[in-house]
């Protein structure tokens, strides 16, 4: 059919009502017209009467049809100028392929169609459409002036739209959002100065976390409808649940959220009314604890990543349920990413950075990351740099305020266990881990009651084994935050007795701590947790922290139980060594047994011994390493040693005398060669005032005399 009367049918077809099957024709003929009509007027007249088309808008398909737009003008695009370097190297003579309108012409005849019949951010659809096909992936296509013109009428026009709200409208709005990550790498930074911030980035929220978007989490609620009663549980693939999530995932924006939170993070920088930033931390914020709530009450909560394979159905574990973390970290990662801006600005921006409005925000940012905790505690989920500097910045924010901190940790406190034999559920151990991790960074900030109150408190009812489930039969087999709880609780109770300000409080939680310590090793500690933990106590028993000179004796009786525990420990390796050690450690490391483990730790407070005493624990040392029986584990205590007196751990007067005891008192042969006491330099055991064989002749010839 000529283009003429292919058009005039087209033309006509924009005005019937609305038909899916006649729609997909109508648009594949909409692509065909735009690529071979060769008149300008005809390409401007097409394109006013598409964006009017009743067959089209009536009832458009969300934002689907909206990339259904853009994707036919950019095809169209590539198409003509594909034509215009296949026509330049053909023959005279020969009829050109496709129009013959070349790619400059072709963009200005289209870019008139997006008249005044029309709304705005329908221009943004076809402009963007039109500057994807002739600039994307390098394609150079137009003038260096006729690009510029067409980035700043996408600015323009994403401006104008955005600003009508009333004629705009939500799917308007995500419209705009929708293009605008597909034009925003291609415009120049000029182009890119002209967009509104204060009124795209709400539009960018609205969208991410509306019905195109996460639909506010509601798909949670209607997978709770859908989770049959009984063990295991089944979550079938037809449920009305599951299609939603699938139809959620291949929803424009929902695909695209890697280029929404660039987006976002572009007006952030760019919103001149820091207020629009604060509402949308607001809106973050309830987004977060609603999808948080709507969690706390799904079936599906309550199913530990241990326990899986046996809590679910096998059709749920291979569909659906790997689908629903899918996505729900992609709606970490979003948020987060959106954050990250608001966190950066705030330590810039002078109306967010002062102490008004400074902790507020970051306790909201924290909030905000604690409610999304059951997703990021999840095999390491939140291990990425994002999370790691939105989370440390907002630390070191609210930690410049007590206030603040007080009021974070008394709103976010869990709930202490009663007793040992009722596991909570994996999102309340989820919350728990997080407090503990972010109250360890807390407690400088603090008063010491509020450090008692609010730390230690919670902290050592995961450590009690009379309180705590973590060592009760009832949690077999172990959560999969087990390990992370309580090597979280340890790091509380240790960055409390490290503060000097609350020494008042280490007197009577050292011995305590210790005993709770040396219980929970190896099984419920790592070997690398242990000695951090025993080096740290040993660390706050020595000068100048002040218990000190209250407690003198605390250190040595503290290593005295740690070599008594040497001495009877198993020697046995170690089979669930530290995962973090193990990672970076070398293939062909030696295991170590509980007994090297505690002679390590017994090494590395060595620097921290009283000064009288160090030569005595020097000794006592070498000697506790001797009793290892495995030479590949006693080397690696061995090396521990050497490293110990050479490394510079110990200050100036403590190496004198490990310089002394190594060279000229016995040092060195009971390290390197295993000897006992008193035979490297010559000595023997002796009790005090006892006579050696040549002094005893000699008095005897005396008496004599």
């Amino acid at each position: 059919m000529p283009a003429d009367r292919l058009l005039a049918t087209v033309l006509r077809a924009f005005q019937d009502t609305p038909n899916p099957v006649e729609t997909d024709k109508i648009l594949a003929t909409t692509t065909a017209l735009l690529t071979n009509l060769n008149n300008p007027l005809n390409l401007s007249l097409l394109t006013s009467h598409f964006l009017t088309a009743r067959s089209i808008w009536q009832a458009p398909d969300g934002l689907r049809t909206c990339l259904r737009v853009m994707s036919i003008y950019n095809t169209a695009a590539i198409h003509v100028r594909k034509n215009e370097l296949d026509n330049a190297n053909r023959p005279r003579g020969v009829l050109p392929v496709g129009s013959g309108v070349n790619s400059e012409d072709w963009a200005r005849a289209i870019a008139k169609g997006a008249d005044d019949r029309s709304a705005r951010w329908q221009h943004v659809l076809v402009l963007t459409g039109i500057l994807m096909g002739m600039e994307g992936e390098d394609r150079r296509s137009l003038s260096r002036g006729l690009r510029s013109t067409l980035e700043q009428a996408v600015a323009t026009a994403a401006n104008l739209a955005l600003e009508d709200k009333i004629r705009t409208g939500p799917l308007g709005r995500g419209a705009v959002v929708l293009a605008l990550t597909y034009a925003l790498p291609l415009m120049s930074e000029s182009a890119k100065q002209l967009l509104h911030g204060n009124v795209l980035l709400p539009a960018i929220i609205e969208s991410m976390l509306g019905d195109e978007g996460f639909q506010h989490g509601d798909f949670i609620s209607s997978i709770t409808r859908d989770i049959a009663p009984g063990q295991p549980k089944s979550w079938h693939l037809s449920s009305p649940s599951v299609t939603q999530i699938q139809r959620l995932e291949t929803r424009p924006l929902a695909q695209n959220m890697g280029p929404v939170a660039r987006l976002a993070a572009f007006a952030v920088q760019h919103a001149a009314d820091p207020n629009i930033i604060l509402q949308t931390h607001e809106e973050i914020l309830s987004f977060t604890a609603g999808l948080l709530e709507k969690w706390k009450h799904c079936p599906l909560s309550t199913v530990d990543l241990s326990v899986e394979a046996a809590a679910l159905s096998p059709d749920a574990l291979q569909g659906p349920y790997p689908m629903l973390w899918q996505l729900l970290k992609k709606i970490m990662y979003t948020v987060v990413a959106t954050l990250q801006p608001i966190v950066g600005r705030s330590l810039l921006d002078p109306f967010m950075r002062n102490d008004t409005v400074a902790p507020t925000m970051a306790a909201k940012t924290l909030h905000i990351l604690r409610n999304l905790s059951f997703i990021s505690t999840r095999q390491g989920a939140g291990a990425f740099q994002v999370y790691e500097f939105t989370y440390l910045t907002s630390l070191d924010i609210i930690t410049r305020y007590s206030g603040a901190c007080v009021s974070y940790l008394q709103e976010t406190q869990p709930p202490s266990p009663q007793n040992g034999n009722v596991v909570p559920s994996p999102t309340i151990q989820a919350l728990t881990l997080f407090y503990l991790n972010t109250a360890e960074h807390l407690p400088f900030t603090l008063p010491t009651p509020a450090a008692e109150d609010l730390i230690i408190t919670p902290a050592t009812a995961y450590l009690s084994p009379t309180t705590s489930w973590l060592s009760s039969p009832v949690n077999n087999p172990p959560s999969s935050l087990t390990r992370q709880l309580f090597e979280s609780a340890h790091a509380c109770v240790l960055s409390v007795l490290s503060c000097p300000q609350h020494s008042a409080l280490a007197a009577q939680l050292i011995p305590f701590y210790i005993d709770a310590l040396l219980s929970s090793f190896p099984s419920r500690i790592s070997p690398r947790q242990f000695r951090l933990a025993f080096r740290t106590v040993m660390q706050i028993t020595s000068p100048p922290y002040p218990i000190s000179a209250t407690h003198p004796e605390l250190s040595e009786t503290l290593l005295e139980m740690l070599r008594f525990r040497a001495l009877d420990a198993s020697t046995a390796p170690l089979l669930n060594l530290d995962e973090k050690a193990a990672a970076t450690s070398k293939e062909d490391a030696p295991a170590v047994s509980e007994q090297t483990v505690l002679v390590l730790a017994l090494i590395d407070a060595l620097p921290y011994v009283p000064l009288h005493a160090l030569e005595e624990w020097l000794t006592r040392a070498a000697e506790t390493m001797n009793t290892i029986a495995d030479p590949r584990m006693r080397e690696v205590a061995r090396r521990r040693f050497w490293d110990i007196l050479v490394s510079g751990e110990m200050d100036v007067e403590r190496g004198a005398v490990g310089v002394a005891w190594w060279g000229t008192n016995g040092g060195r042969e009971m390290v390197l060669l295993g000897q006992p006491r008193g035979i490297g330099n010559g000595a023997e055991f002796l009790m005090s005032g006892a006579l050696v064989a040549e002094q005893e002749a000699q008095a005897r010839e005396i008496s004599r005399l």
